[in-house]
């Protein structure tokens, strides 16, 4: 039995959750609103504000759809209550970034500023020039818009410059030694 796919989702006040035909979830909160489509086969039941995913059988892949449900629709309730975010850091010597209007300008050792524009429902701040945050409510989105932004310039292993999120550790390399 999966674990995850077990656990109950007490429903916070403040959001509403709509399940329409073909598992058509919508889940509108203090934040925002999310709209996702689900397998079929799961069964998302709503009693007293309290919500349970149920699988129709044991196979193989009823049990991973079960949990992965789950999983998806609480990462939804959590973003339209308190939103994600992820942190970024600029580490080299010059690098920076700014804001120029709602793109993002990343000037990263390269020829050219590197400009990246955020899609909607997500957002990009930067409280310093060698901080980033990306919010929104998409848990998805926001953790791709900062693996993008992070893949413009990783973090290198010999002097550990780079973009890397804020809780990453970069593992080091000793360089060349001299004869």
């Amino acid at each position: 039995m999966s674990r995850v796919g077990k656990k109950i989702l007490e429903i916070p006040e403040g959001v509403t959750i709509d399940i329409s035909a073909n598992n058509n979830v919508t889940i509108k909160g203090p934040k925002g609103e999310l709209a996702r489509k689900f397998n079929e086969s799961m069964k998302i039941v709503i009693n007293d504000n309290i919500l349970t995913v149920e699988r129709p059988s044991e196979s193989k892949e009823h049990k991973s759809l079960h949990g992965t449900t789950r999983s998806h629709i609480g990462n939804m309730v959590e973003g339209v209550t308190k939103g994600y975010e992820r942190t970024l850091q600029l580490v080299g010597v010059g690098y920076r970034a700014s804001k120029s209007g709602s793109k993002l300008v990343l000037n990263v050792g390269y020829s050219h500023p590197v400009e990246i524009e955020p899609e909607n429902g997500v957002d990009v701040e930067v409280p310093e020039n060698t901080r980033l945050i990306v919010k929104g409510i998409d848990k998805e989105r926001v953790g791709a818009l900062a693996s993008n932004i992070r893949a413009v310039r990783p973090p290198e292993p010999y002097k550990g410059k780079g973009i890397r999120y804020q809780d990453e550790q970069v593992r080091r390399k000793e360089g060349k030694t001299a004869k």
